[in-house]
């Protein structure tokens, strides 16, 4: 685990201001108490670290105080433009959770960028909402826990769970599932489920995860209109809602070229504050579906958890 030090704590009653350290800040559900950016919204409260205030006084060739970028919390030993939204810091006193890096820089309108004639704010700067109210004072130390997505991946076979074959497609989304979130930096957890082409069985490790707080959960099996293809109908009660539109893409795109992939029923949607997608049961079709499905991932995170990122 990264511990970082704060060093100071600012505040300003006019938002475009430099900010002033104070002794200490009060952190509530709206942000820093009589700050000008505190309020029902997710940039309640801005951080920059001291690395990367260092960094640029030297490009600058002048000093630079805790509060001229208007950050609320100058820390020091993490670069915090690392960070992603989602991720959290806490101590025994609070907890605070990161939702944007960056900002748009508003130039010449800021007086900011009129006093110190740049801004490191826009690249380097991190915003964060309160999770846990609390005081934060400098010489206090925070402990930063990144994000750690959970994903769930059950295959429906009854084949393959009574040991007739080997189980591919579920190791495939695996596969691709943490190839992908490799790529954009992304801890994750995986779990592999593998039962028979059973209702009871499927809803009750649903249930599961989603009572876990698992992020996502993937399905592969079940969605074709067999007998024993019974994925959509047990997850669609479970979802509070439907993501239409991404499974109706894929149906299209490699519909156009294999007519057979517009037999697929898949479904998506969320239950609770968890994604589920219910793919087709073959090696080809999950790596098409996922191809599709992975790049919304994140946003969809944001979204459920009431983050505007756009």
């Amino acid at each position: 685990m990264t511990t970082i030090k704060v060093l100071s704590v600012n505040t300003s009653t006019k938002k475009g201001m430099v900010k002033k350290p104070v002794e200490s800040i009060q952190l509530t559900g709206i942000g820093v108490v009589g700050d000008a950016h505190s309020g029902k919204w997710h940039r309640q409260i801005s951080l920059l670290a001291s690395e990367s205030i260092v960094k640029f006084a030297a490009d600058a060739g002048r000093n630079i105080q805790y509060g001229e970028f208007a950050e609320n919390i100058t820390t020091e030993g993490l670069l915090l433009h690392e960070c992603k939204p989602l991720d959290r810091f806490r101590n025994d006193n609070l907890e605070l959770e990161v939702t944007q890096i960056g900002k748009k820089c508003h130039g010449d309108n800021c007086s900011i960028f009129r006093e110190v004639g740049n801004c490191v704010m826009p690249k380097e700067g991190i915003f964060a909402r309160v999770i846990r109210e609390g005081t934060l004072k400098s010489g206090d130390e925070l402990t930063y826990f990144p994000k750690i997505v959970n994903i769930r991946i059950i295959t429906l076979s009854d084949r393959a769970s009574a040991g007739e074959y080997a189980d591919k497609s579920g190791p495939q989304i695996k596969l691709l599932v943490e190839s992908f979130f490799a790529k954009i930096n992304r801890q994750i957890v995986v779990a592999n489920h593998l039962i028979p082409d059973d209702p009871k069985q499927l809803a009750h490790l649903v249930n599961d995860a989603v009572s876990a707080g698992a992020d996502a959960i993937f399905t592969t099996g079940g969605t074709g209109i067999g007998p024993r293809d019974i994925t959509p109908e047990t997850i669609r009660p479970v979802l509070d809602r439907e993501i239409p539109g991404i499974m109706e893409l894929i149906r299209v795109k490699y519909g156009m070229e294999k007519p057979a992939a517009l037999l697929s029923r898949g479904i998506a949607g969320v239950s609770g504050k968890t994604l589920i997608y219910c793919l087709p049961g073959s090696v080809k079709a999950v790596t098409e579906y996922c191809t599709e499905i992975l790049p919304t991932i994140e946003h969809s995170l944001y979204m459920i958890e009431g983050i505007d990122s756009h």
